[in-house]
């Protein structure tokens, strides 16, 4: 079964204390759901569309598990800590086998 991935590069981070607030739960509810973190910033750089603020890069065993985690209550939280404190652009893929 192909794994689910969560890619998220941030265009801007407006609000770094509501990133902070997201942080901690985000991080609680991805664990929970099995969820491994595999960048999370670090160094990067832009070519195409120059998106080199923040780069997170999540695995899940499945699309499935990546779609459930991502709806779940406890992301949910995670995600009104966010509001507009930052701009990014947040996908889940499905990987290849």
């Amino acid at each position: 079964m192909p794994k689910g991935y969560w890619v998220s590069v941030y265009r801007t981070i407006s609000d770094p204390e509501k990133l902070a607030a997201y942080d901690k739960p985000a991080a609680a509810a991805v664990a929970a759901g099995g969820g491994r973190v595999l960048i999370r910033g670090g160094r990067a750089v832009a070519y195409d569309a120059g998106l080199a603020e923040r780069t997170v890069l999540v695995e899940f065993d499945s699309f499935e598990q990546a779609v459930a985690v991502r709806e779940s209550a406890a992301y949910q939280e995670a995600l009104a800590a966010l509001s507009d404190g930052v701009e990014r652009d947040f996908r889940i893929v499905e990987g290849t086998d």
